[in-house]
């Protein structure tokens, strides 16, 4: 329709604005998709079988065993990934801008922790240090003794430097890639090194290698198993008893699987989130 300037006016459909697009996205959003559906009813198929047509007779003589070897895996899992993680962060510092006599030692370290398997590392400690302690009078007197005599913290310290080594190679990257403008702009404008380390070379860093980071805590809850070979109680150091005791096969390693994946869920979830809490925590 043509008014009495002569201009045209030009009826816009209401479904064109931005809004109602937005609605109509996170509706969908909302839904899930089909083949998650598809994944679940397998999921709740797979669940329902193993309990009507599988032995679970033998769950109350071992459950205190089990809840046991679940908590000292998830105890060795965090206690390693977050011993492992505050020595990633120097590491990797001293590789992406460290001088020398730093950055070839961590380099060397990453090396070695990355070069070499695990369960070669957890051995050497365990059977290495672990029988030449006792050779010492003065550490066998030592209030140390009744720790170093367990197996346990070998455990800890074999799983802390290979996460070590490993997420020191990621932080070095992270660190690199955080554009050089920022730090050089933060000390034209005065900021102390500590201060500019803190709040703006550190958290980008961190964002930036956090995806790594949760596919690294899952592939170190991957490892734990490693630490039955020198006697610590864990989760699957408990299925290889029941295996043993009952010689059941599927009931127990599905229960340990089944453990496993509800961990894994865990360390995703709690990573995403992190991803979106940290850069305004720390910035």
């Amino acid at each position: 329709m043509s008014n009495a300037l002569g201009e045209t006016e030009i009826e816009v459909p209401i479904e064109t604005f931005p809004i109602h697009k937005e609605k109509d996205a996170s509706s969908q959003a909302s839904k899930l998709p089909p083949h998650r559906i598809v994944l679940i009813l397998i999921g709740l198929g797979l669940v329902a079988s193993a309990a009507l047509f599988m032995r679970w007779d033998w769950l109350p003589q071992y459950g205190s065993l089990i809840l046991q070897g679940l908590w000292r895996t998830i105890w060795i899992l965090v206690v390693t990934v977050v011993l492992g993680f505050l020595l990633a962060v120097p590491l990797g510092l001293a590789q992406a801008s460290g001088p020398a006599f730093l950055a070839i030692p961590a380099r060397a370290f990453c090396t070695v922790i990355r070069g070499t398997p695990l369960l070669v590392q957890l051995w050497l400690l365990y059977y290495g240090l672990g029988s030449l302690f006792p050779q010492y009078p003065w550490i066998r007197g030592s209030e140390l003794w009744p720790y170093l005599r367990q197996a346990w913290p070998y455990a800890v310290l074999a799983l802390t430097l290979s996460y070590a080594g490993y997420e020191g190679e990621v932080m070095r990257g992270a660190f690199a890639g955080v554009p050089k403008g920022q730090l050089e702009s933060a000390r034209a404008f005065g900021m102390p090194r500590f201060t500019i380390f803190r709040r703006i070379w550190l958290p980008q860093a961190i964002h930036r290698a956090l995806p790594t980071l949760a596919g690294e805590a899952v592939l170190q809850l991957k490892s734990t198993p490693l630490v039955a070979t020198i006697t610590v109680v864990d989760l699957y150091s408990v299925a290889s008893r029941v295996r043993q005791d009952t010689f059941l096969t599927y009931e127990p390693l599905l229960l340990l699987a089944a453990g496993y994946l509800v961990i894994t869920g865990i360390i995703v979830m709690l990573f995403r989130r992190m991803e979106r809490l940290i850069p305004s925590k720390l910035g």
